[in-house]
């Protein structure tokens, strides 16, 4: 159970790493957006340092995948109410991205919740 939440953390850091790409100008250009960029980036590297954290005290991979797919997810709703009222990016794919990575992170938290704390090993 472990490897799978380290899984849903290494696929949830990428995703914003490369969502953080795109609005930057990589890959695709016209999805520039500075303020997407920088939260893509934070939300990110806090799923990547959980990741390296599970790596070194495996112990606490339950907890700390909770806790950062938490923040995640905390940060996608605030993209999510931006792109309600009109600050942050409106396209089509931008607010796919944030449907579907918002069930993504639902579901490793979910993942990660249901395992007994107990039972998380290297």
């Amino acid at each position: 159970m472990t490897q799978t939440i380290r899984l849903f953390l290494l696929v949830e850091a990428a995703s914003f790493i490369v969502a953080s790409l795109i609005h930057m100008g990589f890959f695709i250009t016209g999805y520039e957006h500075g303020r997407a960029r920088v939260a893509e980036s934070l939300i990110g590297g806090v799923l990547f340092g959980g990741l390296l954290l599970t790596l070194f005290l495996p112990a606490w991979t339950r907890d700390v995948a909770m806790v950062v797919q938490l923040v995640a997810l905390l940060g996608t709703m605030v993209g999510i109410l931006t792109i309600i009222v009109g600050v942050g990016p409106r396209t089509v794919p931008d607010v796919v991205y944030h449907i579907a990575i918002t069930l993504v992170l639902a579901v490793g938290i979910a993942v990660a919740r249901r395992v007994p704390p107990e039972s998380v090993q290297s």
